[in-house]
């Protein structure tokens, strides 16, 4: 045995010191650059776009504001085509950008440890002084922290650029599905939850692909099933037969009753058979050739012993169902890391 080949297991009574936390940083920071810089032009490119459209937003919303008398037929045809030129474009835009997250969770998250265990590097790295605590730590908190505070100034810069458009006069609702979820504390608890989603996804498949799979799977049933049965209920809705509930209140379910019992199509589309109007569905109707001018067929519904029940949530609990949201997000992303440190700890190499 020489001095080259010898063994270098410290003597009795020595041990390693620990590999300092800001030297784990700079080593995070050297593996995982690309990855950040991935994550940066992605919310830069999306903020850009949003910036540019926000601005010309605003300008023709402040045209809109500025017209006078507000109810002349030119101001109408001006908030017409404001509402035109940006209303349709807005809901594609932030379905689009909800997919932000999912993004982040998948090509994020998830190849973070899953690559370490796909190749077998994570090996090498337990045998540096380092730990798999610290060593998990290192990795998970800095980019934690990055993609969240990115999604958190982006929700910002969003909420701005779409607020004319938010409000009963250009039909989003606060707490409209789309618009909830891509603005206040939400998006950036919702971008946090994938990326532990994506990081748990890799620790217990550790292969990058199949990972990345899974996290987008998940993510979506989680969104999914939080839009459809969940954000409803974070509050009790409010039930009302007022038939002039309208944006920015948030319409969870509209149904016609006649002495208090359900009433169905042919009832309501008989009842509008005298003034020559026909009921598509029981919130679409067909004014025909006799039908009076500025007939109202749901005034007229309700002249003739129908009620409307409205069940809808106030556009005032915006911010009670975001903190709301947002904490139950932030509880949930905590908890999938620390079952990611777990696993870590705990599964065999």
């Amino acid at each position: 045995m020489t001095a080259l080949t010898a063994p270098t297991r410290p003597g009795p009574g020595t041990s390693l010191r620990p590999v300092p936390w800001r030297r784990m940083a700079w080593i995070t920071w050297r593996q995982h650059r690309l990855t950040l810089a991935g994550v940066g032009v992605l919310f830069g490119s999306a903020a850009a776009y949003v910036l540019i459209t926000g601005l010309r937003m605003h300008r023709d919303y402040a045209a809109v504001v500025a017209c006078r008398p507000a109810d002349s037929d030119l101001c109408q045809r001006v908030a017409n085509d404001f509402a035109n030129s940006y209303a349709p474009g807005a809901g594609t835009t932030a379905g689009l950008l909800l997919a932000l997250p999912a993004l982040i969770g998948a090509f994020a998250g998830a190849p973070l440890l899953a690559r370490e265990f796909d190749t077998g590097t994570f090996r090498y790295a337990w045998t540096q002084g380092i730990g798999r605590t610290r060593w998990t730590i290192a990795k998970l908190a800095p980019l934690a922290v990055v993609v969240t505070a990115a999604a958190a100034a982006f929700s910002l810069l969003l909420s701005w650029s779409y607020q004319p458009l938010i409000g009963k006069r250009f039909g989003y609702a606060q707490l409209h599905p789309l618009m909830f979820d891509v603005r206040g504390v939400a998006f950036a608890g919702w971008t946090l939850a994938a990326f532990a989603i994506g990081v748990l996804a890799g620790v217990l498949i550790r292969r990058v692909i199949p990972a990345m799979f899974a996290t987008l799977a998940a993510w979506v049933a989680l969104a999914f099933g939080t839009g459809l049965y969940l954000r409803g209920h974070y509050q009790a809705p409010v039930v009302t037969t007022d038939p002039n509930i309208n944006a920015p209140d948030w319409i969870m379910d509209q149904q016609w009753t006649r002495n208090g019992r359900p009433a169905t199509l042919p009832m309501i589309d008989g009842a509008l058979h005298p003034v020559d109007v026909h009921a598509v569905t029981p919130e679409l109707f067909q004014p025909g050739p006799g039908t009076p001018d500025n007939f109202d067929p749901v005034q007229y519904l309700v002249q003739h012993g129908f009620a409307q029940v409205t069940t809808y949530q106030p556009a005032d609990r915006f911010w009670p169902f975001q903190w709301i949201e947002g904490g139950w997000l932030l509880g949930l992303s905590l908890l999938l890391i620390a079952t990611t440190l777990w696993l870590v700890r705990r599964r065999a190499t």
